[in-house]
């Protein structure tokens, strides 16, 4: 009986569809950001980051399209396209790391 009721469950979830959750999960994220500009601590470099994950959404999605229309496939499947979306991603992180990292070396000078 328990096994059953899994097992149903297990196959609805498998046949949810998230896309409308990726939209929804946009407005914290701009809420963030709002915030995130009006946080004096929070260094321009690391703020230019979390503003390029946005661009990395759009590329995604804009990519991911491609990867359908183009080869007919996923977008994790073409490396090419794949590759190039992720580039932006890993741009975006490192600014927020540099833009920390250099904040707190800042703060480290000062104090000492």
């Amino acid at each position: 009986m328990i096994m059953d009721a899994s097992a149903g469950m297990l196959k609805a979830l498998s046949e949810f569809d998230p896309s409308p959750l990726y939209g929804l999960s946009l407005i914290p994220y701009l809420a963030f950001l709002w915030w995130a500009q009006q946080c004096r601590s929070i260094p321009k470099l690391a703020l230019w980051g979390f503003r390029l994950t946005l661009l990395f959404v759009l590329i995604t999605i804009i990519f991911a399209i491609f990867a359908d229309q183009l080869y007919g496939r996923e977008l994790s499947d073409v490396d090419p396209l794949h590759g190039s979306a992720e580039a932006f991603l890993t741009l975006s992180d490192a600014l927020v790391a540099f833009g920390f990292a250099h904040a707190a070396g800042r703060k480290l000078v000062n104090n000492s």
